[in-house]
């Protein structure tokens, strides 16, 4: 009662990256509430998954293997979830702000009538004074995340309603084993106890998944481009500075809608959230809708022909000039120094 849960989504049989970044960071919210850190699992011939969520500090494990539960499902998941919330009732969740975790945790949270926090880009304890009844609320959760098209960062609180429920978004939190050798307990899951005939209506009768062909997330290097790079032939240069330096091309959200790259490679509030070694800024101007997804990167240079460009700000080195000069440089100083 009153821990800290985290429904871990699997992939492709594994914990998903932004489970276990989530388990890291709650890891360190329940020590700092001095609560246990619990984890959900569902999934079919699941057996062993515990033992690579333990050196995440994971106190608990609740695992339900059935084959009822091979692919997500929006009502067995659900009744599942909720079930052993409503039995556990944990002070905070936490899932991924995943395909899976925005179509779960809004239904969970429903269910549970506790409220839901979308796309958090952080969380973090503290208390919170209310004037208007002289009350003070002692160790909640902070859900902070962009709002208002990103132009402001709000930080939300839900005082009154267990649990505090948030979806986090992928690649914005550390992903660090505690100890290798952490071991938990295991909870197994009787599913009878929660989902009901009616929440198997829906069948799966064919199954089909396009493997994701651009995987900027894991990328160690990125060379990003933004509206100023002028047109779509024009990042045919981020390609060729890319391959150089063995990193792969992204781009910012006004480059995307003007056609210049898929969507796939957006980075920032609206696409994916990278933290490479090094993050080169290419006629970005630096909206925090877009730093949002990378000003985590160990390095970032920005080139671009505005000194006062909001990228500068955050940059460790700025290159003042036109792209079109800039990158032909920096490919041909690269290609040098790799022979």
């Amino acid at each position: 009662m009153n821990n800290l849960f985290v429904f871990c989504e699997l992939d492709e049989g594994r914990p998903a990256e932004v489970s276990l970044e989530l388990l890291t960071r709650g890891r360190a919210l329940a020590n700092t509430l001095d609560c246990r850190l619990e984890a959900v699992v569902l999934g079919n011939g699941i057996d062993g998954i515990e033992d690579q969520l333990f050196p995440y500090g994971v106190d608990v494990v609740h695992v339900a293997d059935d084959p009822v539960l091979e692919h997500y499902r929006t009502m067995p998941y659900a009744s599942v979830v909720a079930g052993i919330f409503k039995q556990e009732q944990p002070q905070i969740a936490l899932m991924g702000a995943t395909t899976t975790g925005r179509d779960l945790g809004p239904r969970v949270s429903s269910a549970l009538h506790s409220g839901l926090t979308a796309d958090c880009t952080s969380l973090e304890i503290g208390d919170h004074y209310v004037k208007k009844s002289d009350a003070t609320y002692k160790n909640i959760l902070y859900q902070i995340r962009p709002a208002f098209g990103g132009n402001i960062i709000a930080t939300i609180i839900n005082p009154d309603h267990r649990p505090q429920m948030a979806t986090v978004r992928e690649g914005v939190m550390k992903c660090e084993i505690v100890n290798k050798n952490y071991r938990g307990e295991v909870k197994r899951i009787d599913i009878s106890e929660f989902i009901r005939p009616e929440d198997l209506a829906v069948e799966i009768i064919e199954r089909h998944m396009e493997p994701r062909k651009v995987d900027i997330k894991s990328a160690r290097i990125i060379v990003s481009g933004g509206y100023g790079m002028g047109s779509k032939e024009n990042f045919a240069l981020l390609y060729e500075l890319a391959s150089v330096l063995g990193g792969e091309v992204a781009a910012s959200r006004a480059a995307v809608d003007a056609g210049f790259a898929g969507h796939e490679r957006q980075v920032g509030q609206t696409g994916v959230t990278v933290r490479p070694k090094l993050y080169i800024a290419c006629g970005i101007s630096g909206q925090i809708q877009h730093t949002a997804g990378m000003n985590q990167s160990g390095k970032i240079i920005a080139i671009n022909n505005d000194p006062m460009a909001p990228i500068n700000s955050i940059a460790d080195y700025v290159i003042n000039g036109d792209v079109a000069e800039v990158i032909p440089r920096l490919i041909k100083h690269y290609k040098a120094n790799a022979r």
